[in-house]
């Protein structure tokens, strides 16, 4: 236990890509954060890992406007193929915003705005996530190293800002469809993220 968190213990997780260990993180804000691991994370060898941002619509509902539900199946599928990983999935819905105004946001879009236009006009930054508390959670959990499957270069700067070690980043691009088209072009134009490595 910390001040910045209260900490489960792990619990066993079958899943469709194998057994992993699962962990609940409660922040001081009442937020529960799920880590899904496997192997032996504190042996000082980089560890592949996704920090996942919740994404109930794309996530639960299976929704084709964005890339998330792609993503989160493939990193578990990776880890399960390495057997060794860890997977932080935070409560960070709408990069930050909240499913309420992720949905108000979505509506904009509908008449037109692109996403990062659609949280400005609602007073939201672009992306208002943190990872400060992922920095916490992963030394808590021993590793200090890791490959990161992430196509967003914030998560990397931040993360190392935090102390861990960033050794190498595994694209993750999964899921490009007509429907989600220029909402990755969006995120890859005016956010930065490294998309079309398979160009």
């Amino acid at each position: 236990m910390t001040d910045k968190f209260t900490k489960t213990l792990p619990a066993k997780l079958p899943t469709r890509h194998g057994i992993f260990n699962i962990m609940i993180f409660r922040d001081n804000n009442l937020l529960d954060h799920a880590v899904l691991y496997m192997g032996k994370l504190n042996d000082g060898e980089p560890v592949l890992t996704r920090i996942h941002s919740e994404c109930l619509t794309g996530d639960c509902l299976g929704s084709l406007r964005c890339d998330c539900g792609f993503q989160l199946d493939a990193a578990l599928a990776k880890i399960a193929a390495a057997k060794r990983g860890a997977l932080l999935y935070m409560r960070q819905e709408g990069r930050g915003i909240g499913l309420f105004n992720k949905i108000r946001a979505y509506r904009l879009q509908d008449e037109g705005l692109d996403t990062v236009e659609a949280n400005l006009r609602l007073g939201f930054p672009s992306d208002g996530r943190h990872y400060g508390l992922c920095a916490d959670i992963m030394c808590e959990l021993g590793i200090s190293k890791v490959i990161l499957m992430t196509n967003n270069p914030a998560k990397i700067d931040e993360l190392r800002e935090y102390g861990i070690d960033v050794v190498s980043r595994e694209p993750l691009e999964y899921g490009r469809n007509s429907y989600n088209e220029n909402y990755l072009n969006t995120k890859e134009k005016k956010m930065g993220h490294l998309l079309h490595h398979q160009d």
